[in-house]
């Protein structure tokens, strides 16, 4: 569909998670920081006058001391025992492999980030085919169509090469299981596009999806051999990444996404192609015209290949604004964004061999250690845990910024920074809170049935991650410390207690509870579990030790 004749203005400006406000144009300590359309809020102008700065005060001279004291010992801890200093190293060594920083060996057995760090050349080639295939594609058409039309203010003619590719793209990924996600993708439009606009269509979309996914969770993929003997020999052919139902987690997301932005485009009117959603809110909430709810569009977004593997996650609407209205990046910010990539994968590497707390974490090499060397294990795992998420969510970003189109970021927040449950979802998966929010938690009742909603997005969090056990007790344990957060929020409140010196004290107190009670939700649901956890608070506050 060509939207050439439609008079408009071309954005110029940076992708939005790159592109500083006005109002924050000036250099400071955040410009450190991956910026997002919502990093600096403006103004509000019935806020009070700012305190003055207080960093030469007592109060703040006695932090600076704590800080030059206590964080040193939090870094030479667990690297002391990186260096044979552990109660049982032999426990743990054959774990370790060949590194390549100042002769140490590295812990790199976290499988997932293994996975990642063996197959990122591979990826970086596949990227690079992929961006300049692209390109060199769009000049081809674009030149070819303005000869006959004018220039173009979309990019919709590239949306058949896009879903060409991917189709390829999935094929040589898993091979023949290719077929499974392909049928999968076909029974989930045909079912969308009979049930969209109906009452229950939603509910019978999501029973669909949820069915589908558990299913490929308990069958193991499925296996051709399974259906009929004859069909075995399609299992030896299954890609250069066979399991294909572990990425299916973040493709079944993109299903529902289309299920559901169609679904609305149904029973309201589309906006008009005339007025251009300016924001990634507008962009997802808006709908499109019901002829862009295609086949084409459909499997160019749901297999898109920056984002097919592990996101981030952009919704239907947004993912077609962007061909409708394309945003205009700068290469400048390109580079930047790919220079915190590989100032964070460095980081990552320097850890893992100097710091093998996640090998000391699999073996259980942790008896006899220390409370405070117990304590360092659990919170260097949660720090290894945010670095191997945050670094495939920024390459698979960078690689789709580089193709020119802006995906949610997904990690804005560094793993200790985090002083309310709500500011550590909107931070540590981004673009999965924003979805939930969409599809779940607003459908649900929003905050008009606050415990409800989050009990059941938390609920479907774990069980979208994993069937186990421990993933349903950190879903559980998030929603039951957002309780006492949310109470407080509306008691306590800055307007009426704000001016009272006590105040600002009393939330950094919540905040540091908070700050705990997360670490331990994630060191259960994703480091140690449920016995680990116990285990280490019998050493931390059950021992003298401990309490020392």
């Amino acid at each position: 569909m060509n939207e050439s004749s439609t008079p408009h203005r071309q954005r110029n400006f940076a992708p939005e998670s790159l592109n500083l406000s006005e109002h924050a144009k000036e250099f400071n300590i955040t410009s450190f920081t991956v910026q997002t359309p919502t990093s600096h809020q403006v103004p509000n102008s019935l806020s009070r006058a700012p305190p003055p700065p207080r960093w030469t005060t007592p109060e703040f001279l006695i932090y600076a001391v704590a800080f030059v004291l206590v964080v040193p010992l939090m870094v030479y801890s667990p690297v002391q025992l990186g260096f044979g200093k552990s109660t049982a190293p032999e426990k743990y060594s054959y774990k370790l492999s060949k590194g390549w920083i100042a002769g140490r060996r590295m812990d790199n057995s976290d499988p997932q980030y293994r996975t990642f760090r063996g197959s990122l050349f591979s990826l970086c080639a596949v990227g690079l085919l992929h961006v300049v295939s692209t390109r060199v594609y769009s000049s081809i058409v674009s030149s070819l169509g303005s000869r006959s039309s004018g220039k173009r203010s979309d990019i919709l003619h590239r949306i058949p090469f896009m879903a060409v590719f991917s189709v390829i793209f999935v094929i040589v990924l898993h091979g023949t299981s290719s077929l499974k996600v392909f049928g999968i993708l076909a029974g989930n439009y045909l079912l969308a596009k009979r049930l969209g606009g109906t009452r229950f269509g939603p509910l019978l979309l999501w029973i669909a999806n949820l069915v589908v996914l558990f299913a490929n969770e308990l069958n193991d993929g499925y296996r051709f051999g399974a259906l009929h003997p004859t069909l075995a020999y399609l299992d030896e052919y299954r890609g250069v990444y066979p399991r294909w139902h572990i990425t299916f987690n973040i493709t079944m997301l993109r299903l529902l996404s289309f299920d559901m932005d169609y679904h609305w485009a149904c029973n309201r009117e589309a906006t008009n192609h005339s007025v251009v959603p300016m924001n990634a809110r507008q962009r997802t909430s808006n709908s499109h015209p019901l002829i862009y709810y295609n086949p084409i569009n459909y499997v160019a977004y749901a297999l898109y290949p920056p984002l097919y593997i592990a996101g981030p996650i952009m919704t239907f609407n947004d993912f077609n604004w962007q061909l409708r209205r394309p945003l205009q990046g700068d290469t400048k910010s390109l580079l930047s964004y790919a220079f915190r990539f590989i100032a964070c994968l460095l980081t990552m590497e320097m850890i893992l061999h100097f710091i093998y707390v996640v090998a000391i974490k699999d073996t259980k090499a942790w008896y006899g250690d220390t409370p405070m060397e117990l304590a360092m294990v659990g919170f260097w795992n949660l720090i290894v845990v945010w670095l191997k998420l945050l670094l495939p969510w920024r390459f698979f970003r960078l690689w789709a910024l580089a193709d020119g189109m802006d995906p949610p970021e997904n990690m804005i927040r560094c793993m200790a920074n985090n002083y309310t449950v709500a500011g550590f979802w909107r931070g540590w998966h981004r673009s999965y809170n924003q979805w939930l929010i969409r599809y779940v938690y607003v459908p649900l009742g929003g905050s008009g049935n606050v415990i409800l909603a989050t009990l059941v997005s938390f609920t479907f969090v774990a069980l979208w991650h994993d069937l186990q056990l421990r993933l349903l007790a950190w879903g559980w344990l998030i929603t039951l410390f957002i309780i006492p957060e949310m109470v407080l929020g509306k008691v306590v409140t800055e307007k009426k207690f704000g001016d009272l010196w006590w105040y600002r004290h009393a939330r950094a107190i919540g905040g540091v509870g908070n700050v705990l009670m997360l670490m331990t939700a994630n060191l259960v649901g994703f480091v140690i579990g449920l016995d680990g956890l116990r285990y280490l608070g019998t050493e931390l506050f059950g021992s003298w030790s401990g309490k020392q």
